[in-house]
């Protein structure tokens, strides 16, 4: 189980390797995403709290990266963070999201993207539910839930 000791860890001497890479030009990009999707995965843009499909469903299934299709994040540690956004406590596995530093709008906190593709999902906190304490605040954009099982 990650704790922020470890995610602290990833953002000063490195990320997981992933099993995979896909890499795209933003032209490449802009003929699969919208252009909402667009400007939250490739411009690290957000979306408004509260305004996302996965912001408040619990349908079982995984969570994908909208952009490559890498699994992310399972339903079963979804939880309702009261954010305005889909918050998870632990990724699907340990290599499947990157950590960078990200000291933009006068904040220092930690964004998370996909380790396959670097698209942005947003960041995580340390102030999620226990044993972790972990909150994966993440765009519902930058998701897509496969609930066939």
């Amino acid at each position: 189980m990650l704790t922020w000791k470890n995610i602290i860890h990833f953002t000063v001497d490195g990320n997981p390797t992933p099993d995979k890479r896909v890499e795209k030009t933003d032209e490449e990009w802009k003929e699969i995403l919208s252009p909402e999707q667009f400007m939250i995965t490739r411009l690290k843009g957000t979306e408004r709290p509260f305004s996302g499909e996965h912001c408040t469903s619990f349908t079982e299934g995984k969570y994908s990266c909208a952009c490559c299709g890498t699994p992310l994040f399972d339903s079963s540690i979804k939880f309702d963070s009261s954010s305005g956004w889909p918050s998870f406590t632990q990724p699907i596995k340990e290599n499947a999201i990157k950590y960078h530093k990200d000291s933009s709008h006068g904040m220092i906190r930690v964004e998370i993207v996909c380790n396959t593709c670097d698209s942005h999902l947003g960041h995580v906190f340390p102030d999620g539910p226990e044993p972790s304490g972990l909150r994966y605040c993440v765009n519902s954009l930058s998701i897509q839930l496969d609930d066939e099982n």
